[in-house]
């Protein structure tokens, strides 16, 4: 497993080289690793099939991402923040929450989009000879 970053980094590492995390079937397993790239702390999830990388601390408080439960948003899998349960989106780190809009005559919450908030990472299998 390759995850491919695009942060700054000093000129010893490229920054946008894959950095191998571990094996496929390990993270299969687990569920989810922590690794270090390019002086980063990641998170890798396996969620129903995929893949997803992102920072491994919230964006709000630091919260441990690794440690929070994965849960389906309105038809989107996101990680819940054991710390404060920010809602981020696995696929792109998009922070959502509930709100109601008080002039429409059924003041029924819905999901609202604070856009993208945690910093994500591509994940790619690497197949070897």
């Amino acid at each position: 497993m390759d995850l491919h970053s695009s942060i700054e980094t000093p000129d010893k590492v490229k920054a946008d080289s894959p950095v191998y995390v571990g094996k496929e079937e390990d993270i299969k397993q687990s569920q989810r690793i922590t690794a270090s790239v390019h002086d980063r702390e990641v998170v890798v999830f396996y969620h129903e099939g995929k893949f997803y990388a992102m920072d491994c601390r919230c964006y709000h408080a630091g919260g441990p991402l690794h440690l929070g439960q994965i849960e389906d948003i309105n038809g989107q899998p996101c990680i819940i923040c054991p710390w404060h349960k920010y809602k981020i989106t696995l696929a792109t780190g998009e922070g959502l929450y509930q709100a109601i809009n008080p002039t429409e005559p059924s003041a029924t919450p819905k999901w609202r989009s604070k856009g993208i908030k945690q910093r994500t990472h591509k994940a790619s299998k690497h197949i070897g000879n």
